[in-house]
C-alpha cells in the first residue's frame, strides 16, 4: 500500500544513493511509485543498486557524477531531463566524512574537499533543479544535515562546518524559492546503522540514545517521503530530526545525574 499517493509519478533525484541512507530513500520513493534517478560517484555500486531497485519493480536510472563538479552535475541533470522531462524532488544526500582529522592535523586540501562535496554539492545540484521546478510550478528539495550542525564532533571540524552551512542554506533557499512553489527542508539523521550487524549491535551501540538503539536507514526514508509529500505542503525552511532523541537530552545516559537504569520498572507501574 502506498501511504503517499501524492508522490505517484513524481521524478525524484537522490544523490549519494548507491548505499546506506541514500539507497534506502531511493528504494522507498520507487516503492511509492516515483521514477528515481540515483546518483553516486561509485559507478559500479550504483549500477548494482539501481538494478536492485528495478528488479523489485521500481523504476530507477543511474546517473553517476561527483556533485562537487559543476560540469558533471550539469550532465546528470541533462540525463534526467532527457529521460523524464521533469524533476519534482531532489534529495541532497551525497556527502563525505573522512578522513577525520584533529584540527591541528588538518590542511587546506582536506578542508576544501569536504566543503566542496558536502556544502557546494548541495548548491550545485539544487541550483539547476530549482530552475526546472520553478518552470513546472513547484517542487521539493530535501537537504541532509547532521547533529554536527548544532553540536560538535571531535575531529570533524570541516564536516560540522558544512552541516551548519547546510542548515543555513536550507533556510535561505526556502525563503528565496517559496514564491515559486518550491519547498526546501532538511533532514537531520542521528546515529543511523548502515551495517548488517543485527539488532543486538544496534542496541549496544545505542546505549546513550534515549530510544535505546541506533536508527535504521528506512527510518530516514520515511521522513524523506513525508517531507516530499502533500502531507508536508505547509512545511518549508525546517530541519526534521530523526535521531532517537539524541539532541533532546542534555547529557548522555552514562554520565546523566539520573540515568535510565534508575527509572521505574515497567512491572512496577
Amino acid at each position: 500500500m502506498n501511504h503517499y499517493p501524492s508522490l505517484e509519478g513524481k521524478v525524484v533525484l537522490v544523490t549519494g544513493s548507491a548505499r546506506g541512507i541514500g539507497y534506502a530513500i531511493a528504494q522507498r520513493f520507487a516503492a511509492a511509485g516515483c521514477s528515481v534517478a540515483m546518483n553516486d560517484v561509485d559507478a559500479d555500486q550504483l549500477d548494482e543498486s539501481v538494478a536492485s531497485v528495478n528488479d523489485a519493480g521500481g523504476e530507477a536510472l543511474a546517473v553517476a557524477a561527483d556533485v562537487s563538479d559543476s560540469a558533471a552535475v550539469g550532465s546528470m541533470i541533462d540525463q534526467i531531463m532527457e529521460r523524464h522531462g521533469r524533476i519534482d524532488v531532489v534529495v541532497n544526500n551525497a556527502g563525505i566524512v573522512s578522513p577525520m582529522l584533529h584540527f591541528f592535523d588538518a590542511d587546506e586540501a582536506w578542508w576544501r574537499r569536504i566543503l566542496d562535496v558536502n556544502l557546494t554539492g548541495h548548491f550545485l545540484v539544487s541550483h539547476p533543479a530549482a530552475r526546472i521546478m520553478a518552470t513546472q510550478g513547484g517542487g521539493c528539495i530535501i537537504n541532509m544535515s547532521s547533529g554536527g550542525a548544532t553540536r560538535a564532533h571531535r575531529s570533524f571540524t570541516a564536516y560540522d562546518a558544512t552541516k551548519g552551512g547546510i542548515e543555513a542554506l536550507t533556510r535561505a533557499m526556502a525563503i528565496d524559492l517559496a514564491p515559486y512553489g518550491i519547498r526546501v527542508n532538511a533532514l537531520m539523521p542521528g546515529s543511523i546503522d548502515t551495517s548488517t550487524q543485527g539488532e543486538e549491535y544496534r542496541k549496544t551501540s545505542g546505549v546513550n540514545i534515549p530510544l535505546g538503539r541506533v536508527g535504521d536507514p528506512g527510518e530516514m526514508a520515511g521522513a524523506a517521503l513525508f517531507l516530499a509529500s502533500d502531507d508536508a505542503s505547509y512545511i518549508t525552511g525546517d530541519v526534521v530530526k530523526v535521531d532517537g532523541g539524541m539532541l533532546a537530552q542534555q547529557r548522555s545516559a552514562t554520565v546523566d545525574i539520573v540515568p535510565p537504569s534508575t527509572f521505574p520498572a515497567v512491572e512496577d507501574l
